[in-house]
This record gives C-alpha cells, sequence and structure tokens, in this order.
C-alpha cells in the first residue's frame, strides 16, 4: 500500500477539476437548503414532537440517489474510455491500490458535503436563539449513519463505475442499485405475503436490511452493532467485486 497516498491526492484533485464535482454540490447543497427551509416552515405552522434534524434526516435518501453516482461514476469509466487505467496499472501500483485510492476521495468528498450541511443547523441555533434546535443526540446519531452508510453507497458508484467504460451508464447503474438497495427492503417489507408464519424468518431478515429504519434507529440514539457490521462488510465486499472487476476488464482489453 506505499502509493496509496499518492493515489489519493491524484484522485482529489482530480475531483477538484471536475465539473461533476460542482455540478454534485451545487445541487446537493441546494436541495438540502430547500428541504431545510421546508421543515422550519413545517416547525412555524405547528409544533412538532421530534427534532427538526430527525425529520432532515429522514430524507437522506434524495440526495444520494444523484450525489453519489455523480461522485463516482467518472472514477473507472473514464479511464477505461480515455485507455489511461492500462497505463496506470502498469506502474508499480496494485489494482488493490488504485481502487481503495479512488473509493478513498469520493467518499472525502462524499462527506465533506454533508458535513456541510451542519451550517444549517448552526444558523438555526443562532438566528432561533434556542439551544434545543441543535439537540446534539440526533445530530451525532444521524451524521453517524450517514458516514457508515456512505462506505456502502460509495463502493457501489465505483463498482458500477468499474463496471464500464461509459460515464452515463455508470451512473444510471450506481443509480438503479441505489434505488434496489434503499428501495427495495423496504417495499419486500411491506409485502403481505411475507406475513406467513414459514416465511417469518425472512421477513425479520428484510426488516433488518430497510435503510430508512436504520437511519430512525441512529437518529434516536440506538446504535445496532448488526447494522454496523451491514455496512462495513458491505462495503468491503463491494470493493473486493470492483477489484476483481477491474482485473478481469484489464486482462479482456
Amino acid at each position: 500500500m506505499r502509493h496509496y497516498f499518492t493515489i489519493l491526492s491524484h484522485e482529489v484533485r482530480t475531483l477538484l477539476y471536475s465539473s461533476s464535482t460542482y455540478i454534485a454540490a451545487v445541487l446537493f447543497l441546494g436541495v438540502m437548503g430547500f428541504v431545510f427551509a421546508g421543515i422550519l416552515e413545517l416547525y412555524g405552522k405547528a409544533p412538532q414532537e421530534t427534532s427538526p434534524a430527525v425529520v432532515f434526516f429522514q430524507l437522506f435518501w434524495f440526495p444520494v440517489f444523484f450525489m453519489v453516482p455523480l461522485l463516482t461514476m467518472k472514477s473507472f469509466a473514464e479511464e477505461r474510455r480515455l485507455g489511461t487505467l492500462e497505463t496506470l496499472l502498469t506502474a508499480p501500483v496494485s489494482t488493490t491500490e488504485v481502487v481503495l485510492g479512488k473509493f478513498s476521495a469520493a467518499y472525502f468528498f462524499y462527506i465533506l458535503l454533508w458535513g456541510s450541511t451542519l451550517g444549517f443547523h448552526y444558523l438555526l441555533k443562532v438566528y432561533a436563539r434556542d439551544a434545543r434546535f441543535l439537540d446534539p443526540a440526533p445530530l451525532i446519531g444521524g451524521y453517524l449513519f450517514i458516514a457508515l452508510s456512505g462506505l456502502l453507497f460509495i463502493a457501489l458508484g465505483i463498482l458500477a463505475s468499474a463496471l464500464t467504460r461509459n460515464q452515463a451508464v455508470a451512473g444510471i447503474l450506481c443509480f438503479t442499485c441505489l434505488l434496489g438497495l434503499i428501495g427495495g427492503f423496504s417495499y419486500l417489507g411491506e409485502l403481505s405475503a411475507l406475513n406467513a408464519d414459514g416465511l417469518q424468518p425472512l421477513k425479520n431478515a428484510v426488516e433488518s436490511l430497510r435503510i430508512p429504519a436504520h437511519m430512525e434507529d441512529f437518529t434516536h440514539g440506538v446504535i445496532d452493532t448488526r447494522q454496523v457490521f451491514f455496512y462495513f462488510t458491505g462495503a468491503i465486499l463491494t470493493l473486493l467485486l470492483s477489484i476483481l472487476g477491474v482485473e478481469a476488464k484489464i486482462l479482456n482489453s
């Protein structure tokens, strides 16, 4: 892993010079600012039982669907289209270092963009002059969930980019995977067919994989080690598939 930090710094610079990074940042901050303003309007009309931060994180999936593909779709697809990936791998670097470097750079920007939303909550506390609006428990839990789930989401984006040389295809594939992961298990958990006695273990398994339910747990201070294990192992397995996918593409080219 001697060349990991060299690749990471190169990928960070590449993302800084990429227009898609700034498009993702503008869209993300614009959308989340609009969402936060809507939450404040809702709280201004009537008292609510939950903290504004809890409602804010309930819509985590909306920016994820467009931000993750924009941050990851160029990582391998553009390299393969330009023919520079083969040149990179002829240098004394391993495929693992390349994949981890690209993953870490995209994850760094993902966390940086989400971290910038702390400013919304701080401004609310300052102008509302009420410390209760900056309740630390849901904020800590919410951002911890963002950090953990982001490992898997970004890894899926890297895998999607490693499987094709077309950026648009990589973005669509990433979006589809995220939609299936976030929405698929939630949909399956609502199916009445799984309520049969013989399918109860399957229903419990599906319920445990519902990502919106994980968010609810984290923002209410419930940290389940099974959920932490799910995101860590999911990210590791996805990155391993990315490494194998890149190596297979190189061998077949």
